[in-house]
């Protein structure tokens, strides 16, 4: 039997938001399999979402920049929030996003690539502002989206200065019409996917193994009910369609108009466009996501800092 320790009790209470006991009865029942135990608890009734919420963090800033018909991602991390305001540091973020344009998602690329105004390669230039800065700063990743014809529109949420911010969106779309119409309405669909951060683009591009974990836990939790095979199965298929008009970008209620989902959305606005439109794709960048950020004392901290 695996052994149940405090932290990992700790953090499936943070994730789960279920009481201690029953996050440890779970990490028993499942052998210490966290997201099975998470799984656990939904079946109980003793979780709302499967969400892994509050435990990822890392500091700095996502970079969005889009022109024209291409557009890019970018994230900076630092070591501390307080970077994220250092005009020297969104410089750096600035030059990078600007290179990945050119670099297509590719991070060997763009870290190979020169940056802005220097003879140094990026990964050469950010390594050498650690010693400016005074913080530890890494080139996480990046992404980026073409189109042949139409407009790539980007956003960033939680600005502090232009393209530059904590969620950064990516929208392609494609289309013959207006290019400064599509950009705009691109935005508006990159707001909405900063907001409500769907799993993909339309039902078919969903991980086919989310769609089977979340059945399962559908089923589980619908035989709690004592309810007969034949009823389950049609509880559970309903449920798995709301669960498509949650994660599917073209399924999901459109966060500017409600009563639309974003596929009508997009297909109302070709009149004022003046062309047929397909969103092609999109990313997010959530700061952080991923990266666990190690847990300190502060009272702590400033007690040994006293101390010398």
């Amino acid at each position: 039997m695996a052994d149940i320790t405090a932290s990992m009790v700790k953090e499936l209470r943070e994730s789960t938001g279920a009481g201690m006991m029953d996050c440890k009865s779970a990490l028993t029942e499942t052998a210490g399999d966290m997201e099975a135990a998470v799984d656990w608890l939904r079946t109980k009734g003793l979780a709302k979402a499967a969400k892994k919420a509050g435990r990822v963090a890392a500091e700095g800033l996502v970079g969005a920049i889009a022109k024209g018909t291409t557009g890019a991602l970018v994230e900076v991390n630092s070591e501390t929030d307080f970077v994220a305001r250092n005009d020297q540091f969104q410089k750096v973020v600035n030059g990078v996003a600007e290179m990945a344009l050119a670099a297509g998602g590719d991070i060997d690329k763009l870290l190979a690539a020169s940056f802005p105004g220097s003879a140094k390669s990026v990964q050469d230039y950010v390594t050498e502002m650690v010693g400016s800065i005074g913080e530890h700063l890494t080139v996480r990743r990046t992404a980026a989206i073409t189109v042949s014809q139409g407009a790539v529109a980007a956003y960033v949420h939680a600005s502090v200065a232009p393209g530059l911010g904590k969620i950064g969106v990516l929208v392609g779309l494609e289309s013959a019409g207006d290019p400064a119409k599509l950009a705009e309405l691109g935005k508006q669909i990159a707001m909405h996917i900063a907001a409500t951060s769907p799993l993909s683009l339309n039902k078919d591009d969903l991980d086919p193994a989310v769609v089977e974990r979340e059945r399962n836990v559908l089923i589980a939790e619908a035989r709690e009910s004592g309810r007969p095979d034949n009823i389950i199965e049609k509880m559970v298929e309903g449920r798995i369609r709301k669960f498509y008009e949650e994660v599917v970008l073209l399924s999901q209620a459109f966060v500017i108009n409600p009563d639309l989902t974003v596929e009508k959305a997009v297909a109302a606005a070709e009149a004022d466009i003046g062309a047929p439109i397909k969103v092609i794709g999109f990313v997010r960048f959530g700061l952080g996501e991923g990266i666990e950020k190690e847990e300190s004392d502060f009272a702590a901290e400033v007690a040994a800092v006293a101390r010398g």
